[in-house]
């Protein structure tokens, strides 16, 4: 499985490369005020039944100015997911409820603040591309890959 990030330089390569990958099926990520994670690459286990991702924002300001959240979608659900993103708004973490297209959302986070978000590995399809993003509007667009 790959999942690749626009906003943050993730790369999340867990099952095309299973033998680079650590039996770790726990990943810790620090998102910045610059809008950056704090790993360009993470490696996951093909033994991995779940995995769970840690997010820290490490900067200072509020979840209101300059939030941050981890969402994991199929890479062709990106633009269909950001442009509802406004409408979800700041209370649903900016993904609608329970919208299909994304796997996984974790909570909008302020500087200082960590969330949890965790995911079975059997959602994945290994034929798909898939990526991390952060679903905050204005921020979305950087770093896009």
């Amino acid at each position: 499985m790959s999942i690749r990030s626009t906003l943050l330089g993730l790369f999340f390569a867990s099952f095309i490369f299973p033998a680079l990958a650590q039996d770790n099926c726990i990943v810790n990520i620090e998102a910045t005020n610059e809008m950056h994670f704090s790993k360009s690459e993470i490696n996951v286990s093909a033994s991995c039944t779940s995995v769970t991702i840690n997010l820290k924002n490490s900067g200072k300001l509020p979840a209101t100015l300059m939030g941050h959240n981890l969402v994991i979608s199929k890479k062709e659900d990106l633009v269909g997911l950001t442009n509802d993103s406004y409408e979800a708004g700041f209370e649903n973490n900016y993904v609608k409820p329970n919208d299909s297209r994304a796997i996984a959302v974790s909570k909008v986070i302020g500087g200082g603040e960590s969330t949890s978000i965790s995911f079975k590995t059997s959602l994945i399809n290994t034929k798909e591309e898939y990526i991390f993003f952060c679903a905050t509007p204005g921020t979305f667009g950087n770093n896009a890959r």
